[in-house]
């Protein structure tokens, strides 16, 4: 599978869109938001919550760095974060499940549903703008 597909200006649009939201939302993870992505990180992790938040949000600003700059391995990027939303999908679940309140809008049953339907949009938002889908498709020709 090719590391670089060339890819049109509305999926260029959108890819460093989601750059600056990964980066944005790194950065929150280790200041502001601190609290609040806590409530994320499920009881069963064997980790500090603290850790797990510090860490997933160093995590989140290296893969959006990566997804603006690292032109010749987008695909692969394009990859590892998807495989990243899937990983801290079990994060939100426990949220709903365990009815915990976030952000000041994730605060009923009913707004924490609803964002467990966004994963997956993000999914192939990732996927769409870095020419993963388009790679993996080729290389199965």
């Amino acid at each position: 599978m090719k590391n670089y597909i060339q890819t049109t200006t509305l999926q260029n649009i959108f890819r460093i869109l989601l750059s600056v939201f990964m980066i944005y939302a790194g950065f929150s993870h280790l200041s502001f938001n601190r609290v609040d992505f806590q409530a994320q990180v499920p009881d069963w992790v064997p980790m500090s919550k603290d850790l797990v938040v510090i860490l997933s949000g160093i995590l989140e600003m290296i893969l959006g760095l990566a997804l603006l700059f690292w032109k010749n391995q987008r695909v692969k990027v394009g990859w590892f974060l998807a495989i990243f939303f899937v990983l801290i999908f079990p994060g939100n679940i426990a949220q709903y499940v365990d009815g915990k309140d976030a952000f000041g809008v994730l605060d009923s049953d009913r707004a924490r549903l609803i964002r467990l339907f966004f994963q997956p949009v993000l999914i192939a938002w990732v996927l769409w703008s870095t020419g993963a889908w388009t790679a993996w498709r080729n290389s199965k020709k």
